[in-house]
């Protein structure tokens, strides 16, 4: 199912069907569904997000083995752990990875809402819709699809993930998330891919270092994030950033 063996596509979001698209790519391989996204569904409007976190390696070398020189957004919050912030940069270089937006929160607005940098322990909603979502709502701008790492074993949220969304008018593509834990480890061990320094500490699933603890024994691998709230996703998986409360299951 090479991109090249349909004709090249070049839809208005609002004119994709989703419901074809799922059962045509349902049983393809991430890659099969990389690159008709990369090529044939939205050609030159199409960018990757990531966080940089403890699967992303397996996305971003498949992007690499595509097209190495795909728009990738990062968004560095200002909270992210070092070693991600470290970890992103071997990535980058061993992937060769041309393409990386390192996207930063609006300066004014942090200096307003946020003078002290604690807003996370007060209201961690807003904390992410200026930190996080309205950078990314904002970096997508010139875009018709962006492409995430979202899988449906990470949790209960997440388990009736679709390959193609709609979100915020844009085409939403998440090429692994049939893969569980069992197909990212064989593929990073095949391909012999860093790990993230946290992931042997437990930390399953890693974003802004003061909302992220490590996974405990029988948890879902997000279960470690904004521990202790109904918390589940920052906002940038929602349309517009809008945040939606879910309790953890």
């Amino acid at each position: 199912m090479a991109h090249n063996d349909a004709p090249r596509r070049n839809y208005r979001p609002q004119d994709v069907d989703l419901a074809e698209l799922e059962a045509r790519f349902a049983g393809a391989s991430p890659q099969e569904v990389l690159e008709f996204a990369i090529f044939d569904l939205f050609p030159d409007d199409t960018s990757s997000v990531t966080s940089f976190g403890a699967e992303s390696a397996v996305l971003l070398h498949m992007i690499a083995g595509i097209k190495p020189d795909l728009p990738v957004i990062f968004i560095d919050t200002g909270k992210h752990f070092g070693e991600t912030l470290r970890y992103r940069d071997e990535i980058i270089a061993k992937f060769g990875l041309t393409g990386v937006q390192t996207i930063h929160p609006d300066e004014e607005e942090l200096a307003r809402v946020d003078p002290d940098g604690m807003l996370f322990s007060t209201d961690a909603d807003w904390c992410c819709v200026i930190r996080k979502a309205r950078p990314l709502n904002r970096a997508l701008g010139p875009y018709k699809a962006w492409i995430s790492g979202r899988k449906r074993y990470q949790s209960s949220t997440r388990s009736e993930l679709n390959l193609f969304e709609v979100a915020d008018g844009r085409i939403k593509v998440n090429p692994l998330a049939a893969w569980g834990a069992a197909e990212l480890e064989g593929y990073a061990k095949e391909h012999e891919l860093p790990a993230h320094p946290l992931v042997p500490m437990g930390y399953l699933s890693i974003g802004c270092m003061p909302c992220t603890s490590p996974t405990l024994p029988g948890e879902d691998p997000r279960a470690g994030r904004w521990r202790g709230s109904q918390k589940t996703e920052c906002g940038i998986h929602f349309a517009g950033g809008k945040l939606t409360r879910t309790k953890k299951s």
